[in-house]
């Protein structure tokens, strides 16, 4: 599932580094769940090794010393900083690690909230209701969030275009997130997104093709 964790190569790493790329990933500024934080660290442990996990905390050299919790809060420029380092050490590109990890939270989601999923009988469905129901239930458990909009502007049986508006700009995270939900509902997609600019204001629009696939 997680292709980009899976395409690891054992060559001598390079030195950490914050590659620009990253810049189509991540925006500063912004406070992040904790939450988001532990569950990198275990996907690195889990895929590469906790050998590397540890390398990549020591080379972003957190403050907190890389002692996250899930209920705490963290500068967004430290998830950056993670991605960069983890990129550099294992030559996996920036967004393909990050749209990889959006694989892994997804099916975390699944397990721990199964109920949120099993109220929509499919992909459209599910992405329908992000703004209107399941976010209100996030806002319930995690009431400092900060949440992307999810805004669906047309929909037929077989395609959907949605907007996708966050101050993170986390476009690639958002797709690893939509891919990994239509796995979960087994509807074959082709996802698609670019960026946007409109009445509704700038942001990314997301294209979902069941008939390309």
């Amino acid at each position: 599932m997680n292709g980009a964790f899976n395409a690891y190569s054992s060559a001598a790493p390079a030195q950490p580094a914050l590659p620009k790329l990253l810049n189509v990933c991540f925006s500063c500024g912004v406070l992040m769940l904790g939450m988001v934080f532990t569950e990198f660290v275990e996907l690195v442990e889990e895929q590469f090794s906790p050998a590397l996990a540890d390398a990549v905390l020591q080379d972003v050299a957190p403050p907190h010393g890389g002692a996250y919790t899930a209920v705490g809060y963290y500068p967004h420029e430290e998830m950056l900083a993670l991605v960069g380092a983890l990129s550099a050490r294992t030559g996996v590109a920036a967004p393909e690690l990050v749209k990889g990890f959006g694989h892994h939270l997804l099916k975390r989601f699944t397990q721990g909230h199964g109920e949120m999923f099993a109220r929509s009988a499919n992909l459209f469905d599910f992405v329908t209701s992000i703004d209107g129901h399941i976010h209100v239930e996030v806002h319930k458990l995690y009431d400092q969030a900060t949440l992307p909009r999810f805004k669906v502007l047309s929909r037929t049986p077989t395609t959907m275009t949605l907007l996708y508006q966050s101050a993170r700009n986390m476009e690639m995270l958002a797709q690893g997130l939509l891919e990994g939900a239509a796995q979960h509902y087994g509807d074959d997609c082709r996802i698609t997104h670019a960026p946007c600019s409109g009445a509704q204001g700038d942001g990314v629009l997301f294209t979902l093709d069941k008939t390309l696939r």
